[in-house]
C-alpha cells in the first residue's frame, strides 16, 4: 500500500511540472539558453549543488523536484544522492532519520520535526522520493533558538551551550562573514538607522545559518566518499557563490560545488544582464505570476 501511495504522489508531482516548461527558463550564470539536462549532467563532476529558492515559488519547487528526480535516475545506485535541506534543523535528524526508516508515522513525524508551513506542498515530494529509494536526507539548518541566541547576545552568546548543544551547530568559533556577503547582506536589509541597528548580531546569526548548512553538508561528504548532495536552502544563503557556498568551501577545500540560483521574475523568458549575471552558475527564471507557495 505504501508504494502504491508514493507512486501516485510522484505521478502527480510528474504531472505538475509537466504543466510547468512554459513557466520558466533555465540560463547559465552568463545567460546563455541551458536547460535542467545540463544541469544534471554537470552534477558529473560536483560533490554538492546548492538550489537556491524563493520559498514561495511555487514553480521553483516543481523546477528543484525534478532536477533532484533526474540526478537520482542518472547517478543512483552507481553514486550515492543525498538530500539536504534547510528547512530542517539539525536537532530534528533523528526524527527525521526515524520516518525514513519506517519506523515511526508520517503524522508523528510531522508533529515531532517543526516543518515548514509549505512542506507537504513543496517538500514531502522530495522526502518521498528519497524515502522510497532509501536515500539520506540531511536536516542541514541550526535551531532557531540557537540563531536567535546569537541575534541578540553576538556569537559569544553560544559559549555557554552543553557539547551535546554543539554538535547540532558548525564547529565554533565559526568563520566570520566574507566582506562581499557582509556588504550584501547590510545593503539587504537597507540603511535606514532602525533597519542597522545591531546588525553585526543579526549578520554573526546569519553566518551561523550558512556555516552550520555548509557543515552538514561537508560531514554528509566526509561520511560518504563520491556522493552527490543536493542541498535546498533560500537563494540569499548562496547567490553569488557566497554564504554557504564559501562556509562549505572552507570545510571541504578539494570539493566542487555547483549552484543553481532559482527566483520568480516578470520577463522569466529574458535573462536581465544587470540583475542575474552570476548569481548562479545556473540561473533559472519562473514566472512570477505563478499562484505563490503558503508558509
Amino acid at each position: 500500500m505504501f508504494k502504491i501511495i508514493v507512486l501516485i504522489l510522484l505521478v502527480s508531482v510528474a504531472q505538475a511540472f509537466s504543466q510547468t516548461p512554459s513557466k520558466y527558463s533555465v540560463f547559465t550564470g552568463k545567460g546563455d539558453a541551458s536547460s535542467i539536462e545540463a544541469i544534471v549532467n554537470a552534477l558529473e563532476g560536483t560533490d554538492a549543488v546548492f538550489l537556491g529558492e524563493l520559498h514561495d515559488d511555487s514553480v521553483g519547487h516543481a523546477v528543484q523536484f525534478e532536477i533532484f528526480k533526474k540526478a537520482v535516475e542518472k547517478y543512483y545506485p552507481s553514486r550515492k544522492v543525498t538530500l539536504s535541506l534547510e528547512m530542517f534543523e539539525s536537532d530534528v535528524q533523528i526524527v527525521l532519520d526515524e520516518y525514513l526508516k519506517g519506523l515511526i508515522s508520517e503524522n508523528h513525524f510531522m508533529l515531532s520535526s517543526r516543518p515548514w508551513g509549505n512542506y507537504k506542498t513543496d517538500y514531502r515530494p522530495l522526502v518521498e522520493l528519497a524515502k522510497e529509494k532509501r536515500l539520506d536526507v540531511v536536516a542541514a539548518n541550526a535551531p532557531r533558538r540557537y540563531v536567535n541566541m546569537v541575534s541578540r547576545g553576538g556569537r559569544d552568546a553560544l559559549k555557554p551551550l552543553t557539547k551535546e548543544a554543539k554538535k547540532w551547530l558548525a564547529p565554533l568559533p565559526y568563520a566570520e562573514a566574507s566582506e562581499a556577503y557582509s556588504k550584501k547582506f547590510k545593503a539587504l536589509m537597507g540603511p535606514s538607522p532602525e533597519a542597522q541597528m545591531g546588525i553585526d548580531k543579526i549578520l554573526s546569526s546569519q553566518s551561523l545559518w550558512d556555516a552550520t548548512m555548509a557543515y552538514s553538508v561537508a560531514r554528509s561528504l566526509k561520511k560518504n566518499k563520491r556522493s552527490l548532495v543536493v542541498h535546498l536552502n533560500g537563494g540569499f544563503h548562496t547567490e553569488n557563490r557566497l554564504g554557504t557556498v564559501e562556509h562549505f568551501l572552507r570545510y571541504r577545500k578539494k570539493a566542487k560545488a555547483l549552484v543553481v540560483t532559482i527566483k520568480y521574475v516578470d520577463d522569466f523568458r529574458n535573462f536581465n544582464k544587470a540583475r542575474d549575471t552570476d548569481v548562479g552558475d545556473f540561473v533559472i527564471l519562473t514566472d512570477a505570476k505563478e499562484p505563490r507557495s503558503k508558509r
